[in-house]
């Protein structure tokens, strides 16, 4: 059985920079998890791998979409199934190795990583004016008639979803329609068994340390091209895809809410809120193995251990 070696975290902790050193020691692809790095037009915004590591490197599922085009984890998961299944089959052919690692999955993206590790329930794929038409509503009628819709249609979901978070309320209700059936229906949460071994890699810095690294990396940003990058995103910020931090704050800054310096330092109070809610749910996963992401070679360690049962290259 081929292996996936799941790389995650929380954002600015460091996870490409190690992704590259096992990508060249393993002779690998990596695939995004994250899923804005998906989208091609937002590149500083997104901390998107730069040109020289994806020349060097093989990488899926980065800057694949166009903004407006709907994606969801859904997709990713069957886009991501097809990848490995090419990978294995390239191995095969290759005749290398059963326990090889063939593919390094990494970024922050929750739903995403659970996805391809554990499955999702199968959700039909919502129709472009299916999902017009509930926007139309929510930009007529607000949200809570749309909570309302889906209360109608899915009481027990109604109950438990967050009112105030826009997007499962439509989502919700967008399911509902397009299927003729409950959302709830599709969340059974049986986990879904895979043709290959998931071997799952957590990095974690002292939170003082994740939070500099956070702020760096914001004013790194900013001194990259941050501002007109939003500047140029700013006519398409309807776009789901937008609805992001380092994004959200300079388009309230464009329309006059906040100070140039009370939206960087909102871009970074709101990334470190994000890397508080990343390490609570990969927390609650015990099959993660956690690292600091300077210790690379204890983690190569960690992998040859669990794909060959030695601490060398998987060498007899």
């Amino acid at each position: 059985m081929y292996s996936l070696i799941v790389v995650t975290g929380p954002t600015a902790v460091g996870k490409t920079d190690l992704c590259a050193t096992l990508a060249e020691h393993y002779s690998v692809p990596i695939i995004n998890a994250d899923s804005r790095q998906i989208f091609s037009e937002m590149e500083i915004g997104t901390a998107t791998p730069d040109r020289e590591l994806m020349e060097r490197i093989r990488h899926y599922k980065v800057a694949e979409l166009h903004l407006g085009e709907y994606y969801n984890a859904s997709m990713y998961e069957q886009d991501v199934l097809d990848i490995m299944s090419d990978l294995s089959q390239s191995a095969i052919q290759n005749h290398l190795a059963s326990p090889l690692p063939i593919a390094i999955l990494t970024g922050g993206s929750m739903m995403y990583i659970d996805a391809v590790c554990n499955g999702i329930d199968d959700i039909p794929t919502i129709d472009s004016s299916l999902r017009k038409q509930v926007q139309d509503k929510l930009d007529r009628e607000g949200l809570e008639a749309v909570y309302k819709e889906l209360e109608t249609l899915d009481p027990e979901y109604s109950r438990i979803v967050d009112k105030k978070n826009v997007r499962r309320v439509v989502h919700g209700l967008e399911v509902c329609l397009q299927s003729g059936k409950p959302y709830t229906s599709f969340r059974n949460n049986t986990k879904k068994e895979r043709p290959f071994r998931i071997i799952k890699i957590g990095l974690t810095l002292p939170r003082n340390e994740l939070y500099d690294r956070i702020n760096l990396r914001v004013d790194r940003m900013m001194q990259t091209g941050l501002l007109e990058e939003a500047r140029r995103l700013y006519p398409y910020r309807h776009f789901n895809s937008l609805n992001t931090v380092g994004y959200k704050e300079l388009f309230a800054h464009f329309d006059g809410d906040y100070s140039m310096e009370e939206a960087v330092e909102r871009i970074k109070g709101n990334t470190r809120k994000y890397a508080r809610k990343q390490l609570t749910w990969f927390k609650r996963d015990q099959s993660i193995q956690w690292f600091s992401p300077s210790d690379k070679e204890g983690i190569i360690q960690h992998i040859n251990t669990l794909c060959y049962g030695t601490n060398d290259n998987g060498q007899a």
